[in-house]
């Protein structure tokens, strides 16, 4: 199953909202949107697509109502995620963790563009299994770019088969934030300044 979730965010409008799919999205304030899922999705074989755009002076803060169980499908075991963001005004991302259950595979794509002095807060949290389930996978990409400018590329993998996965440390938890333009900002884990602005902070561990 596809799910397309599309949200533009307008200075001096509530944000402009169209869903499809398993994934919806909800106004909970005047500048805040909730998705909720709408079905049981992500299953082997789904894709969430979220595309999100910022325009100039508008405001958007996007989070989830819980958080995404991604589970293995009768005909395949990978699930994917892609995000789009256009952010020329101010984006907060930060939605619950994704979950990766039983021995599903789970991958995230997230494209950022900032422009026109947009300013960006994104959050991604995962957890490879349940309670005593750590046969999962989940990978996440990052590509975010500056007024047509490199400004970071990143990627993290958990689970089985990933790199880190090995008898001296197999993590199953990931927190990974990227704020931009701020050069810094109280985070756990490691925090990294960009050298085209903004900071990234990574966090691994076996729980969240």
């Amino acid at each position: 199953m596809l799910s397309e979730v599309l949200i533009v965010a307008r200075k001096g409008r509530q944000p402009h909202i169209e869903c499809h799919g398993g994934l919806a999205a909800r106004r909970t304030e005047r500048d805040t949107v909730h998705l909720v899922s709408a079905a049981a999705t992500p299953l082997g074989g789904d894709t969430l697509s979220i595309r999100i755009v910022v325009e100039a002076g508008a405001r958007l803060v996007v989070r989830s109502a819980a958080a995404t169980m991604a589970l293995p499908g009768t005909t395949s075991r990978e699930s994917r995620s892609t995000w789009d963001l256009q952010v020329a005004g101010d984006l907060d991302l930060d939605p619950q963790p994704t979950i990766v259950a039983g021995d599903s595979r789970h991958v995230t794509s997230t494209r950022l563009t900032v422009c026109g002095g947009g300013t960006a807060r994104l959050r991604e949290r995962a957890q490879i299994g349940r309670s005593f389930e750590r046969q999962g996978f989940w990978s996440a990409a990052l590509h975010a770019d500056v007024d047509d400018l490199p400004l970071l590329r990143h990627r993290v993998k958990l689970g089985t088969g990933a790199v880190a996965d090995d008898a001296l440390g197999a993590p199953r938890a990931c927190v990974s934030e990227l704020r931009y333009p701020a050069p810094a900002f109280e985070a756990r884990g490691t925090l990294l300044e960009l050298a085209a602005g903004g900071c990234l902070a990574t966090w691994q561990g076996d729980r969240l």
